[in-house]
Protein backbone atom coordinates (compact mmCIF):
# COMPACT_ATOMS: atom_id res chain seq x y z
CA UNK A 1 0.00 0.00 0.00
CA UNK A 2 1.68 3.29 -1.21
CA UNK A 3 1.82 6.23 0.78
CA UNK A 4 1.27 9.59 0.03
CA UNK A 5 4.20 12.09 -0.50
CA UNK A 6 6.58 12.97 2.12
CA UNK A 7 5.53 15.23 4.59
CA UNK A 8 8.21 18.04 4.22
CA UNK A 9 7.28 19.03 0.20
CA UNK A 10 3.69 19.20 1.79
CA UNK A 11 5.08 21.35 4.31
CA UNK A 12 6.77 23.18 1.65
CA UNK A 13 3.19 23.58 -0.29
CA UNK A 14 1.55 24.68 2.41
CA UNK A 15 4.18 26.92 4.02
CA UNK A 16 4.70 28.94 0.46
CA UNK A 17 1.75 30.42 -0.12
CA UNK A 18 1.94 32.09 3.67
CA UNK A 19 5.29 33.44 2.76
CA UNK A 20 4.82 35.05 -0.49
CA UNK A 21 2.80 38.36 1.64
CA UNK A 22 5.96 38.40 4.15
CA UNK A 23 8.61 38.00 1.11
CA UNK A 24 6.61 40.84 -0.89
CA UNK A 25 7.21 42.88 1.95
CA UNK A 26 10.30 42.51 2.97
CA UNK A 27 11.45 43.72 -0.76
CA UNK A 28 8.96 46.49 -0.57
CA UNK A 29 10.69 47.26 2.23
CA UNK A 30 14.34 46.99 1.37
CA UNK A 31 13.24 48.88 -2.27
CA UNK A 32 11.74 52.03 -0.08
CA UNK A 33 14.99 51.95 2.25
CA UNK A 34 17.29 51.54 -0.86
CA UNK A 35 15.45 54.46 -2.39
CA UNK A 36 15.60 56.29 0.87
CA UNK A 37 19.41 56.02 0.96
CA UNK A 38 20.03 57.27 -2.93
CA UNK A 39 17.50 60.31 -2.63
CA UNK A 40 19.46 61.23 0.53
CA UNK A 41 22.50 60.57 -0.83
CA UNK A 42 21.34 63.03 -3.48
CA UNK A 43 19.96 65.90 -1.27
CA UNK A 44 23.66 65.60 0.79
CA UNK A 45 25.15 66.43 -2.85
CA UNK A 46 23.02 69.17 -3.47
CA UNK A 47 23.27 70.41 0.13
CA UNK A 48 26.84 70.32 -0.19
CA UNK A 49 27.08 72.54 -3.03
CA UNK A 50 24.43 74.85 -1.90
CA UNK A 51 26.79 75.45 1.65
CA UNK A 52 29.71 76.12 -0.35
CA UNK A 53 27.58 79.11 -2.20
CA UNK A 54 26.07 79.93 1.01
CA UNK A 55 29.26 80.42 3.25
CA UNK A 56 31.25 81.49 0.08
CA UNK A 57 28.42 84.52 -0.50
CA UNK A 58 28.92 85.01 3.10
CA UNK A 59 32.74 85.38 3.26
CA UNK A 60 32.35 87.52 0.18
CA UNK A 61 29.79 90.11 1.49
CA UNK A 62 32.02 93.04 3.06
CA UNK A 63 33.84 92.91 -0.43
CA UNK A 64 30.82 93.07 -2.63
CA UNK A 65 29.23 95.96 -0.46
CA UNK A 66 32.30 97.64 -0.84
CA UNK A 67 33.31 97.56 -4.42
CA UNK A 68 30.00 96.04 -6.03
CA UNK A 69 30.11 95.17 -9.76
CA UNK A 70 33.31 97.40 -10.08
CA UNK A 71 35.38 94.32 -8.20
CA UNK A 72 35.07 92.51 -11.63
CA UNK A 73 36.21 94.56 -13.75
CA UNK A 74 38.79 96.69 -11.55
CA UNK A 75 42.90 97.00 -13.06
CA UNK A 76 44.15 97.57 -9.50
CA UNK A 77 45.19 94.92 -7.04
CA UNK A 78 46.68 96.56 -3.95
CA UNK A 79 46.14 94.97 -0.95
CA UNK A 80 48.24 97.83 0.90
CA UNK A 81 46.01 100.00 -0.19
CA UNK A 82 42.90 98.36 0.25
CA UNK A 83 41.73 98.40 -3.67
CA UNK A 84 40.97 95.37 -5.56
CA UNK A 85 40.21 94.33 -8.86
CA UNK A 86 39.33 91.01 -9.91
CA UNK A 87 39.55 91.51 -13.93
CA UNK A 88 43.60 90.96 -14.35
CA UNK A 89 42.74 87.23 -12.83
CA UNK A 90 39.75 87.06 -14.74
CA UNK A 91 41.91 87.73 -17.95
CA UNK A 92 44.29 85.27 -17.18
CA UNK A 93 42.19 82.53 -16.34
CA UNK A 94 40.43 83.43 -19.69
CA UNK A 95 43.23 83.42 -21.40
CA UNK A 96 45.37 80.59 -20.26
CA UNK A 97 41.72 78.06 -20.78
CA UNK A 98 41.36 79.66 -24.19
CA UNK A 99 45.15 78.63 -25.27
CA UNK A 100 44.49 75.40 -23.57
CA UNK A 101 41.66 74.76 -25.54
CA UNK A 102 42.93 75.94 -28.87
CA UNK A 103 45.72 73.35 -28.69
CA UNK A 104 43.83 70.77 -26.72
CA UNK A 105 40.92 70.47 -29.24
CA UNK A 106 41.82 69.74 -32.33
CA UNK A 107 44.61 66.83 -31.33
CA UNK A 108 41.87 65.97 -28.93
CA UNK A 109 39.14 65.37 -31.60
CA UNK A 110 42.05 63.99 -33.64
CA UNK A 111 42.80 61.33 -31.26
CA UNK A 112 39.00 60.47 -31.20
CA UNK A 113 37.81 59.71 -34.69
CA UNK A 114 41.50 58.27 -34.91
CA UNK A 115 40.57 55.60 -31.60
CA UNK A 116 36.76 55.09 -32.82
CA UNK A 117 36.48 55.17 -36.61
CA UNK A 118 40.31 54.08 -37.85
CA UNK A 119 41.74 51.91 -35.76
CA UNK A 120 40.59 48.35 -34.65
CA UNK A 121 38.87 47.60 -31.15
CA UNK A 122 42.20 45.82 -30.52
CA UNK A 123 44.64 48.27 -31.11
CA UNK A 124 42.46 51.40 -29.81
CA UNK A 125 41.58 50.00 -25.98
CA UNK A 126 45.20 49.96 -24.91
CA UNK A 127 45.77 53.34 -26.48
CA UNK A 128 42.81 55.01 -25.59
CA UNK A 129 43.80 53.95 -21.56
CA UNK A 130 46.89 55.67 -21.99
CA UNK A 131 45.04 58.94 -23.06
CA UNK A 132 42.55 58.58 -19.95
CA UNK A 133 46.31 57.69 -17.73
CA UNK A 134 46.73 61.30 -17.83
CA UNK A 135 44.17 62.01 -16.01
CA UNK A 136 45.13 60.41 -13.28
CA UNK A 137 48.89 62.29 -13.29
CA UNK A 138 49.00 64.83 -10.09
CA UNK A 139 48.52 68.18 -10.83
CA UNK A 140 51.60 68.91 -9.25
CA UNK A 141 53.66 66.86 -11.71
CA UNK A 142 52.35 68.69 -14.40
CA UNK A 143 53.48 71.76 -12.99
CA UNK A 144 57.33 70.00 -12.44
CA UNK A 145 57.10 69.21 -16.04
CA UNK A 146 56.09 72.64 -16.96
CA UNK A 147 59.06 74.39 -15.12
CA UNK A 148 62.49 72.04 -16.25
CA UNK A 149 60.53 71.21 -19.42
CA UNK A 150 58.26 73.10 -20.96
CA UNK A 151 59.11 76.92 -19.70
CA UNK A 152 62.86 76.40 -20.93
CA UNK A 153 61.35 75.32 -24.05
CA UNK A 154 59.45 78.09 -24.88
CA UNK A 155 62.02 80.39 -23.31
CA UNK A 156 64.63 79.40 -25.54
CA UNK A 157 62.97 78.32 -28.93
CA UNK A 158 59.14 78.99 -29.38
CA UNK A 159 58.88 82.72 -27.78
CA UNK A 160 61.57 84.19 -29.95
CA UNK A 161 60.55 82.08 -33.24
CA UNK A 162 56.87 84.05 -32.32
CA UNK A 163 58.45 87.88 -31.42
CA UNK A 164 60.33 87.25 -34.45
CA UNK A 165 58.05 85.76 -37.14
CA UNK A 166 54.73 86.88 -35.74
CA UNK A 167 55.84 89.57 -33.43
CA UNK A 168 53.19 91.45 -35.62
CA UNK A 169 50.66 89.84 -34.08
CA UNK A 170 49.57 91.72 -30.43
CA UNK A 171 49.10 88.43 -28.90
CA UNK A 172 52.54 86.95 -29.99
CA UNK A 173 54.45 90.20 -28.91
CA UNK A 174 56.78 90.85 -25.49
CA UNK A 175 59.87 89.34 -24.27
CA UNK A 176 60.04 85.96 -23.98
CA UNK A 177 59.92 85.21 -20.50
CA UNK A 178 59.25 81.16 -20.51
CA UNK A 179 56.45 81.58 -17.73
CA UNK A 180 53.23 83.48 -18.84
CA UNK A 181 49.70 82.43 -19.89
CA UNK A 182 51.43 80.28 -23.06
CA UNK A 183 53.41 78.32 -20.82
CA UNK A 184 49.64 77.88 -18.58
CA UNK A 185 47.91 76.64 -21.63
CA UNK A 186 50.32 74.17 -22.88
CA UNK A 187 50.20 72.44 -19.27
CA UNK A 188 46.59 72.78 -19.13
CA UNK A 189 46.31 71.35 -23.10
CA UNK A 190 47.93 68.36 -21.48
CA UNK A 191 45.20 68.48 -18.64
CA UNK A 192 42.09 68.42 -20.44
CA UNK A 193 43.29 66.72 -23.51
CA UNK A 194 42.13 63.21 -22.19
CA UNK A 195 38.93 65.24 -21.21
CA UNK A 196 38.57 65.75 -24.82
CA UNK A 197 39.30 62.75 -26.23
CA UNK A 198 37.19 60.44 -24.41
CA UNK A 199 34.07 62.21 -24.43
CA UNK A 200 34.40 62.41 -28.32
CA UNK A 201 35.23 59.11 -28.40
CA UNK A 202 31.77 58.26 -26.74
CA UNK A 203 29.77 60.46 -28.57
CA UNK A 204 31.17 59.10 -32.04
CA UNK A 205 30.47 56.24 -31.12
CA UNK A 206 26.90 57.36 -30.70
CA UNK A 207 26.57 58.29 -34.10
CA UNK A 208 24.25 55.32 -35.77
CA UNK A 209 26.15 53.20 -38.25
CA UNK A 210 23.23 53.42 -40.83
CA UNK A 211 24.69 57.14 -41.67
CA UNK A 212 28.18 55.70 -42.20
CA UNK A 213 26.84 53.28 -44.37
CA UNK A 214 24.49 55.64 -46.28
CA UNK A 215 27.45 57.79 -47.22
CA UNK A 216 29.64 55.05 -47.94
CA UNK A 217 26.60 53.56 -50.31
CA UNK A 218 26.34 56.97 -52.23
CA UNK A 219 30.33 56.78 -53.36
CA UNK A 220 31.77 58.66 -50.63
CA UNK A 221 35.42 58.14 -49.19
CA UNK A 222 36.09 57.38 -45.29
CA UNK A 223 37.51 61.35 -45.18
CA UNK A 224 34.03 62.51 -46.65
CA UNK A 225 32.37 60.43 -44.36
CA UNK A 226 34.12 61.43 -40.97
CA UNK A 227 33.96 65.16 -42.38
CA UNK A 228 30.61 65.66 -43.52
CA UNK A 229 28.59 63.10 -41.94
CA UNK A 230 30.28 61.77 -38.23
CA UNK A 231 31.10 65.14 -37.08
CA UNK A 232 28.04 67.14 -38.06
CA UNK A 233 25.86 64.64 -36.37
CA UNK A 234 28.97 64.72 -33.13
CA UNK A 235 28.99 68.04 -33.00
CA UNK A 236 27.17 68.81 -30.21
CA UNK A 237 28.48 66.34 -28.19
CA UNK A 238 31.65 67.45 -29.05
CA UNK A 239 31.18 71.02 -28.28
CA UNK A 240 30.04 69.14 -24.47
CA UNK A 241 33.51 67.83 -24.32
CA UNK A 242 35.11 71.55 -25.45
CA UNK A 243 32.82 72.72 -22.52
CA UNK A 244 33.41 70.13 -19.69
CA UNK A 245 37.72 71.11 -20.75
CA UNK A 246 37.15 74.70 -20.24
CA UNK A 247 35.57 73.84 -17.13
CA UNK A 248 38.39 71.32 -15.91
CA UNK A 249 40.61 74.86 -17.00
CA UNK A 250 39.38 77.34 -15.25
CA UNK A 251 39.63 75.62 -12.05
CA UNK A 252 43.12 74.17 -12.07
CA UNK A 253 45.43 75.19 -9.54
CA UNK A 254 48.93 73.96 -8.81
CA UNK A 255 50.25 73.52 -12.08
CA UNK A 256 49.61 76.94 -13.47
CA UNK A 257 50.63 78.74 -10.41
CA UNK A 258 53.77 77.17 -10.90
CA UNK A 259 53.85 78.62 -14.69
CA UNK A 260 52.26 81.26 -14.89
CA UNK A 261 54.51 83.91 -13.66
CA UNK A 262 51.60 85.35 -11.04
CA UNK A 263 51.71 88.76 -11.69
CA UNK A 264 49.15 90.49 -10.60
CA UNK A 265 48.70 92.95 -14.00
CA UNK A 266 46.35 92.60 -17.00
CA UNK A 267 48.26 90.03 -19.36
CA UNK A 268 48.65 92.27 -22.47
CA UNK A 269 50.11 89.35 -25.24
CA UNK A 270 50.28 85.34 -24.29
CA UNK A 271 54.15 85.64 -23.15
CA UNK A 272 53.17 88.33 -20.46
CA UNK A 273 53.04 86.44 -16.82
CA UNK A 274 49.49 86.37 -15.03
CA UNK A 275 47.75 85.77 -12.72
CA UNK A 276 44.73 83.24 -12.45
CA UNK A 277 41.84 83.14 -10.61
CA UNK A 278 43.32 79.55 -8.61
CA UNK A 279 46.58 80.80 -8.79
CA UNK A 280 45.92 84.27 -6.64
CA UNK A 281 43.82 81.67 -4.30
CA UNK A 282 46.28 79.43 -3.59
CA UNK A 283 49.43 82.41 -3.49
CA UNK A 284 47.68 84.73 -1.26
CA UNK A 285 45.11 83.04 0.76
CA UNK A 286 47.54 81.79 3.98
CA UNK A 287 49.15 85.48 4.12
CA UNK A 288 45.97 87.57 3.93
CA UNK A 289 45.64 89.89 6.17
CA UNK A 290 42.60 92.13 7.34
CA UNK A 291 38.99 91.30 6.51
CA UNK A 292 38.17 93.31 3.24
CA UNK A 293 41.19 91.60 2.26
CA UNK A 294 40.08 88.03 3.11
CA UNK A 295 36.69 89.07 1.77
CA UNK A 296 38.41 90.02 -1.69
CA UNK A 297 39.79 86.15 -2.12
CA UNK A 298 36.74 84.74 -1.27
CA UNK A 299 34.86 86.91 -3.67
CA UNK A 300 37.02 85.43 -6.34
CA UNK A 301 36.63 81.90 -4.79
CA UNK A 302 32.54 82.58 -5.95
CA UNK A 303 33.22 83.99 -8.89
CA UNK A 304 35.54 80.65 -10.26
CA UNK A 305 32.70 78.60 -7.97
CA UNK A 306 29.61 80.02 -10.28
CA UNK A 307 32.00 80.22 -13.30
CA UNK A 308 32.29 76.65 -13.07
CA UNK A 309 28.97 75.98 -12.60
CA UNK A 310 27.77 77.10 -15.18
CA UNK A 311 30.22 75.68 -17.47
CA UNK A 312 29.57 72.66 -16.46
CA UNK A 313 25.97 72.37 -16.58
CA UNK A 314 26.20 73.53 -20.08
CA UNK A 315 28.30 70.77 -20.97
CA UNK A 316 25.77 68.54 -18.94
CA UNK A 317 23.16 69.88 -21.34
CA UNK A 318 24.48 69.55 -24.74
CA UNK A 319 25.76 65.80 -24.05
CA UNK A 320 22.26 64.44 -23.42
CA UNK A 321 21.12 66.25 -26.90
CA UNK A 322 24.37 64.72 -28.70
CA UNK A 323 23.64 61.14 -27.37
CA UNK A 324 19.63 61.71 -28.32
CA UNK A 325 20.06 62.86 -31.80
CA UNK A 326 23.03 60.22 -32.65
CA UNK A 327 20.07 57.36 -31.35
CA UNK A 328 17.24 59.39 -33.52
CA UNK A 329 19.92 59.68 -36.52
Amino acid sequence: MTESPSSPVLEAKEVSPASGPRQNATRRYGDSLFGALLTGSAVCTLALVALIAVELTHSSLLSLRAFGFHFLVGTTWDPVAGVFGAWPFLAGTLLSSAVALAIAGPIGVGAALCLSELLRARSSAPLRFLVELLAAVPSVVYGLWGIFVVIPLLQDYVEPFLVEHLGFIPFFNGAPYGVGILAAGVVLSVMVLPTICSVSIDVLRAVPRDLREAGYALGATRWEVLVKTVLPAAKAGIGGAFILALGRALGETMAVTMVIGNRPEIPHTLLDPAHSMSSVLANEFAEASGDLYLSALAEIGLVLFVTTFVVNALARLLLPKAHGAGAHG
